[in-house]
């Protein structure tokens, strides 16, 4: 693989839209493993509300390995650095079994990690900085927020306040060290498949998924995270769902606000996630957009088409 122009795959897409099940069966058909690139799928005990569908990596009978998915307490914080160090530590290892690395996922910024250099956000928290913030209310942090470069800040949660003053320190903090800024290239070089999904499918997806998520078990799992002492503090900082389930949890919100606000806080993310991809196409990434319906046999040729070219 070494030779090749790519030499890494990247499945992306919205929530909902099917990327494991997708990435699990190239890396099947390839000799691939799975590297995650989902911010909250590395948090053991997180099942049910992150997704995992750890039954999807069996193709055939045999389970596709996979990296980056049960790694961490959800009690750590697992921050972009940690994921360019563990995603570069996994991707050698595989490129060095001579296996296809599959990096599969919808968070953006773990996306353009792949090829850009994100060295400078080690960022410590500034106390001082969240002390004077503290006070505030979501809708002053919001205003905050807005002072920075919108490229800064476009996939942040804007309705957790925890996720607000992070945002407002990693911002600062580029804001005042403009030369820590870096934009050189990462080595690896992906070929890009999306999962193209109309809005109106999208929203199907999501509320299906969610439907099923609350059939499985999702109040009972958060229920369990915080019988073993995960806060609700916590629980908020993790987002969507368990942020909304420990809501109805402490009575804020009632069992049918629990669906219907969750719902429309997945349709907003999902919106996200595809602003995200776009501008990762305005930037110069090719992403090649596939339906859901599309053969497998089609995308596996496409894809080994693709890894066949040569530099020049």
């Amino acid at each position: 693989m070494k030779n090749n122009k790519y030499n890494c795959l990247v499945v992306l897409g919205p929530t909902a839209s099917g990327k494991t099940r997708l990435a699990c069966e190239i890396a099947s058909a390839l000799n691939g493993e799975i590297i995650s690139a989902d911010s909250r799928q590395v948090y053991q005990y997180l099942n049910i509300g992150t997704g995992k569908d750890l039954g999807e990596y069996f193709i055939k009978g045999k389970q596709i390995p996979y990296h980056l998915i049960d790694t961490c307490e959800p009690t750590s914080k697992f921050y972009l650095n940690d994921f360019m160090a563990e995603c570069e530590k996994a991707f050698q290892h595989l490129i060095s079994k001579k296996k296809l690395p599959v990096i599969c996922g919808g968070t953006g910024l773990y996306l353009d990690s792949l090829r850009k250099d994100f060295s400078f956000t080690q960022i410590k928290e500034n106390s001082e900085l969240r002390q004077s913030l503290e006070g505030l209310t979501k809708e002053e942090l919001q205003s905050e927020l807005k002072k920075f470069p919108a490229q800064q800040t476009l996939y942040v949660d804007t309705d957790s306040k925890k996720r607000l003053v992070r945002a407002i320190e990693v911002a600062t903090f580029i804001q005042q060290n403009p030369q820590e800024l870096k934009s050189g290239k990462r080595p690896n070089h992906p070929y890009y498949i999306g999962i193209d999904v109309s809005a109106e499918e999208r929203k199907k997806l999501i509320t299906q998924r969610l439907s099923n998520r609350m059939d499985e078990g999702l109040l009972e799992e958060v229920e369990g995270l915080l019988n073993n002492g995960l806060t609700h503090d916590r629980l908020e900082f993790l987002g969507l769902e368990y942020k909304f389930v420990s809501y109805y949890l402490q009575n804020k919100i009632t069992k049918e606000e629990l669906f219907q606000k969750l719902q429309t806080a997945i349709f907003q993310f999902s919106k996200r996630q595809m602003t995200w991809f776009r501008k990762m196409e305005k930037e110069g990434v090719t992403i090649n957009w596939i339906k859901r319906e599309t053969s497998l046999t089609y995308i596996i040729q496409q894809i080994s088409d693709a890894l066949k070219t040569d530099n020049g």
